[in-house]
């Protein structure tokens, strides 16, 4: 049901008390007070001609060449962050799972599990983020829906995003297309948001200036296929980092991969807040950076557009794909030895997004 625009137009004597309310069960009864919260917070933020339609769906006009969706779900802790907080994190993330085939992502929907007693002017940040981040991304949020659970039972709230975009037909961008021979490419600084969640956990006792690098990748790959078309993949390394994000795709191509350690671009507060910690920052959750992968000859070109951009000017080429029937990634250290990244072993990062 799209709530978000079925409560848009109706009006209420009594505004929401958004400085000291709570989120109750009445919020998600589907009477009243359910509809005031949609219409003050949610479709007040979220306001667009396709939700502006009143209905149950949105109806879009069709795009041509081949639909792209991605969904996922963010049960990020903290819920609010350097550089970011989970309504910023929920579009940017959905937007750039999207991008990664090279399409234009059009829309996006949003579901909210909310727990009974979260603060009314917490939800109202989380979703003017959310509304901040797909209009400055061009994606508007089109459709949604909330629910509200007991107390205890959603730690504060839960987002589930879905995206739809578009691919031109003669695209084809994709995990399984890697050779041996291909450059490997990150565009920008390594950990970033991992550690910016961790300095603000609440049984960690550290301090860093580091941000989160959530943003939306979709301009900067617009960039990257309309100038070099012969890209083989691209992926961002979100959850277990560049480290699974390298072995899941060293399996899917069915390659291996060999990483420079003095070409990875890591800030000296992430290498320190990861040395504390006695993590390996290949580990660490991205929420902002992509890995692009194409043919070595091309590198170069592909570098010099990635550079030209806001999200891009630290991209490096860190490695290379290689044949090793094995599909290992390893690691040419800066010793002059040589060590296997591994798959992470377990959670070593809950909750990061």
């Amino acid at each position: 049901m799209n709530e978000f625009a079925d409560s848009s137009q109706r009006k209420f004597t009594r505004p929401l008390d958004v400085e000291r309310g709570r989120v109750d069960m009445t919020h998600g009864g589907g009477g009243r007070a359910m509809a005031q919260l949609i219409s003050e917070i949610f479709a007040a933020a979220f306001d667009n001609p396709y939700l502006a339609q009143g209905n149950d769906m949105a109806v879009m006009p069709a795009a041509t060449g081949r639909l792209v969706m991605s969904t996922d779900g963010y049960v990020i802790s903290p819920l609010f962050f350097p550089g970011g907080d989970i309504g910023s994190l929920a579009v940017h993330g959905t937007i750039n799972d999207v991008s990664m085939s090279g399409a234009r992502a059009l829309y996006l929907s949003a579901s909210f599990i909310i727990e009974e007693g979260f603060p009314l002017a917490d939800l109202k940040r989380i979703v003017q983020s959310m509304a901040r981040a797909s209009t400055e991304a061009g994606v508007p949020v089109v459709t949604g829906d909330t629910k509200v659970v007991e107390r205890g039972k959603a730690d504060g709230i839960f987002i589930s995003t879905a995206g739809v975009g578009v691919l031109v037909d003669d695209l084809s961008i994709s995990g399984d297309a890697i050779r041996p021979g291909d450059a490997v490419i990150i565009s920008g600084s390594i950990g970033d948001h991992g550690v910016a969640i961790l300095s603000k956990r609440e049984n960690l006792d550290f301090e860093t200036a580091i941000e989160s690098d959530s943003a939306p990748l979709n301009g900067l790959v617009a960039a990257m296929v309309e100038a070099e078309p012969s890209i083989h993949c691209l992926r961002d390394p979100t959850r277990g980092g560049v480290a699974a994000t390298l072995n899941e795709l060293a399996h899917q191509s069915g390659v291996g991969f060999v990483l420079d350690e003095d070409a990875l671009p890591i800030k000296p507060a992430v290498r320190g807040a990861c040395e504390l910690l006695g993590i390996d920052p290949l580990g660490i959750a991205n929420e902002g950076k992509l890995l692009a992968f194409c043919p070595a000859e091309k590198a170069e070109a592909l570098l010099r557009v990635m550079n030209a951009h806001p999200l891009g000017r630290d991209a490096a080429v860190i490695g290379q794909a290689v044949a090793d029937d094995s599909r290992l990634v390893r690691l040419s250290t800066s010793f002059g030895s040589e060590r296997v990244v591994e798959w992470l072993n377990g959670e070593q990062l809950p909750r990061i997004c």
